[in-house]
């Protein structure tokens, strides 16, 4: 009985700020002036004992909401409102509020936030109320970053080119905008990140594996740093791909990273890795502040394959209906002889085709793995909706910025392929869709075929937050294309791949990228390529040897030259290769 009482005084003590040993002893002293000193009654009290997950430290007012839950053989505290003001006077004489999981967050704010009905309910109401401010005019944004993996631009139901069907995605396209011709300047998953991250290509941040993360070198100009200097609340939720160092882990507020399967144990129960990201989301925002502006990247593993299994996606099992009795319609150019089209160096060795034949050489596993996969992306819809119902509930929508977008593309069996890597449209165009509270009504709902890159969403968010992106960085705010008239805009771009493993496994490439026309080149061969992406928009019949197109062909391979050079020099590539292009007096702007 005694050591419960001390146990019970210590674990308040640990919440409050000072040397613990001294705060302790003040907490005890509150305890025996409130029950008497000496006293020997005892009095049934609430359980001190919660039950707290892999996550949750919860502040003191939390606490007694969950004790209250807790068996009746527990006993009842008959001080715990002596020492809730002890705690809140502390926190308001030093400023320090309570941690969850290392995250800030008082008790006020939760209650507030439970306590909310959804916006179409409830008028926005000012912050001291517990909900946000509709006066928005020059406040940071809020940022939800929804994030998928291995997750191409036409897998979705808005683009009905599949059978998979995403009716939240649909409808947040409805009423932002869906960007067609969105695409990612290295498509592998750990570089799309890296280059997310620092707004910078490859070629500059140098981080081609996930273990050499060099771009943490320069820390201070990422996109997470600047938003935590800038004071806002960040949370993170899943695939992060790069070693969580100390650095990552001080700059978010709050965090949970986690990847590589679809199933976990949690609690002694699986749970599931989209439903994982769920759970994260919707704490981080009924914790978080409401008086700072939040960034909350929800970064999910699925669609993702678990890599090294027979049947790779597993999606969850009320899922397993859905597409259940339907085909799925495979492309064109998934055949042998897309394959035997690819340049010869591509072998049985090439990973894209390892990775086929895993995945794609039968056809009634081609439908399973196929029909598994979307169901996993239905399951990112589902929760992507119950994510944006909780901040409507918090009436947060007004002054919140939401991206959807994915690391990279992905392979669905064409030119005999699976994976991504490769500058073919299918592996670097990926899905994109932007609603923000500044568009103009006559925006919404429509499509946008202008090439945006996944290293301009790093000026968008930094521009949403108010900030000026540092000189390294090499991308454009996409809110120009909304939000001024007829802004000047990128009519091609510069795409790179490093060589991983070695050249037969996944051989580096490049490629300049227009509407018209794509020039590849696969450096460790000495191989070009030239596709009219017009006439020819699966890519299957190599112009390069053609006389018809040497001129083009030409003025390509210098134009390629060029932007390589300017992914090299911080500033946006656009206008550094703009200006590179203009000085040699070779090459084209478009």
């Amino acid at each position: 009985e005694e050591m419960r009482q001390r146990h019970r005084e210590l674990k308040r003590a640990a919440k409050l700020p000072g040397p613990i040993d001294e705060t302790g002893e003040k907490v005890r002293n509150l305890f025996n002036k409130k029950m008497g000193k000496g006293d020997e009654k005892k009095t049934k009290r609430k359980g001190d004992i919660v039950p707290e997950t892999h996550r949750d430290v919860i502040d003191s007012k939390n606490t007694d909401e969950t004790e209250n839950q807790t068996p009746k053989t527990q006993q009842t505290d008959k001080s715990v409102d002596v020492v809730e003001e002890k705690e809140k006077e502390a926190k308001r004489e030093s400023g320090a509020p309570t941690e969850i999981n290392r995250q800030v967050m008082d008790s006020k704010n939760t209650d507030d936030t439970e306590n909310q009905t959804p916006k179409t309910q409830q008028t926005d109401k000012d912050s001291t109320t517990g909900s946000e401010s509709t006066d928005t005019k020059d406040k940071p944004m809020n940022i939800l970053f929804l994030y998928g993996d291995d997750w191409r631009h036409d897998s979705i139901g808005a683009a009905k080119k599949s059978i998979v069907r995403t009716p939240f995605l649909d409808w947040l396209a409805s009423q932002g905008i869906r960007f067609t011709h969105n695409c990612v300047t290295t498509s592998v998953c750990w570089i799309s990140r890296a280059n997310l991250y620092t707004g910078q290509y490859v070629s500059r941040h140098k981080s081609e594996y996930p273990h050499e993360p060099n771009w943490y070198k320069n820390w201070n100009e990422t996109l997470p740093k600047l938003l935590k200097d800038a004071g806002y609340f960040q949370g993170h939720s899943g695939k992060w791909h790069f070693d969580w160092k100390p650095l990552v882990y001080r700059t978010y507020d709050w965090s949970n990273p986690h990847y590589g399967d679809h199933w976990y144990e949690e609690e002694g129960k699986q749970i599931h890795a989209t439903k994982k990201n769920e759970k994260d989301a919707l704490e981080f925002l009924r914790i978080r502040p409401k008086d700072k502006p939040f960034l909350l990247s929800v970064c999910f593993f699925a669609p993702h394959s678990v890599d090294g299994t027979d049947e790779q996606y597993f999606p969850q099992p009320e899922s397993m209906k859905l597409y259940e009795n339907e085909t799925v319609e495979f492309p064109v150019s998934a055949t042998e002889e897309a394959w035997s089209k690819l340049p010869p160096f591509f072998s049985d060795r090439n990973e894209a085709r390892r990775r086929w034949k895993i995945r794609f050489d039968e056809p009634e596993k081609a439908q399973r793995m196929m029909k598994n996969y979307y169901r996993l992306i239905s399951e990112i819809d589902q929760t992507s909706k119950v994510i944006y119902e909780e901040l409507e509930k918090q009436g947060a929508l007004n002054n919140t910025l939401i991206i959807f977008t994915t690391d990279n593309g992905m392979y669905h069996s064409e030119h005999g392929l699976a994976g991504k890597w490769y500058p073919h449209q299918e592996s670097i165009r990926v899905p994109l869709i932007i609603k923000d509270p500044r568009m103009p009504v006559e925006k919404t709902g429509t499509l946008n075929d202008d090439f945006t890159l996944n290293i301009d969403l790093t000026s968008t968010i930094l521009g949403a937050a108010g900030l000026k992106q540092p000189s390294v960085m090499q991308g454009r705010d996409i809110s120009d294309l909304y939000l001024k008239d007829e802004p000047q805009w990128r009519k091609q771009f510069f795409y790179e791949h490093p060589v991983h493993l070695d050249t037969d496994t996944i051989p580096a490439s490049s490629a300049l990228v227009r509407k018209n026309y794509k020039y590849m080149t696969w450096p460790d061969y000495n191989v070009e390529q030239l596709f009219d992406l017009e006439k020819d928009p699966l890519e299957l019949e190599d112009l390069a040897g053609s006389a018809e197109v040497k001129e083009i062909m030409e003025e390509m391979r210098i134009t390629h030259s060029l932007m390589k050079q300017a992914a090299l020099i911080p500033g946006p590539i656009d206008q550094v290769s703009a200006e590179m292009i203009t000085k040699n007096g070779a090459g084209r702007l478009s």
